[in-house]
């Protein structure tokens, strides 16, 4: 890790275009106070034109690393001097930090996505199955990466179906693209249900499946966490679903992060849980 710090420590940032939304200052904000920490975690709008520019500029300010979001993400794979493997397989990345020098770019997500079904789902991946994922977006691509980290064959279905199918195409033999009608048929199959897409966020149209078909031992996930029960969720529990939410992935994909700015691996903690799930609730 870097030794650039400001006076008031090492300063770790969120970069995107909009960022107000994010709340990653309140999880990293956490964790500085539990562990005593004297650095800081900042919220920092940039514009897409004037992300090269302030990358250029990130020792020189004094940071030693941050998170990325939306629009910046594939952009500061060419920005960067290093990529890791998960940034590299996913074409996106979330973090950045120094090694030495060095400015690295990495993907957590598929590690946070895994982390919170082993934190809240134990046994998911005992014996490794079929998946079914919905969309073919940025998220996607991040759990694919993680359910075949996990040794899962992976059916993709998008509502636009060549997206689907370029997906699949980057991928190994263990992934397939389907065209969204055909969900009633692969949920029959499936041992694994992942909504990757915005439907059934708040301000997005529903996510309505019918999962009469689904087998009954299957797990369904939704990374969508605003609203923290989305209807799949309920749906899936009341038709006697072990079901997982998408708040946990957001916990734990900010933990490596944290770990490599300020020296310090965090936990994620039923406190900070019901710190994040409270400021979901108010909006």
């Amino acid at each position: 890790m870097s030794n650039a710090s400001s006076a008031r420590g090492p300063r770790a940032f969120v970069i995107g275009h909009p960022v107000g939304h994010s709340r990653s200052p309140l999880i990293h904000g956490h964790w500085l106070e539990v562990h005593g920490i004297a650095g800081s975690y900042e919220r920092v709008p940039v514009a897409p034109e004037d992300l090269d520019g302030f990358v250029a500029g990130l020792k020189a300010a004094g940071f030693v690393g941050g998170n990325v979001t939306v629009p910046h993400k594939s952009r500061v794979l060419e920005l960067a001097e290093a990529v890791d493997e998960a940034a590299d397989a996913i074409g996106a990345a979330n973090t950045l930090w120094f090694d030495e020098g060095e400015l690295v770019a990495g993907n957590t997500d598929a590690l946070g996505f895994l982390a919170s079904l082993d934190d809240e789902a134990p046994g998911w991946d005992g014996t490794p199955g079929a998946a079914l994922v919905l969309g073919a977006g940025g998220a996607a691509r991040a759990v694919i990466h993680g359910l075949l980290d996990r040794g899962f064959e992976v059916a993709v279905v998008n509502r636009t179906l060549m997206r689907a199918v370029e997906l699949a195409e980057g991928q190994d033999d263990s992934v397939w693209a389907y065209a969204w009608e055909e969900i009633p048929q692969l949920l029959r199959a499936a041992d694994l249900v992942v909504n990757t897409t915005t439907l059934g966020m708040a301000g997005q149209p529903p996510l309505t499946l019918d999962l009469a078909g689904l087998k009954r031992g299957a797990l369904v996930v939704d990374i969508v966490y605003t609203p923290l029960e989305t209807p799949l969720l309920a749906a899936a529990r009341a038709a006697g679903h072990r079901a997982v939410g998408g708040l946990g992935m957001l916990l734990h994909q900010a933990v490596p992060g944290f770990e490599r700015w300020f020296g310090v691996r965090p936990e994620v903690t039923p406190e900070l849980r019901a710190l994040i799930e409270a400021d979901v609730r108010r909006g």
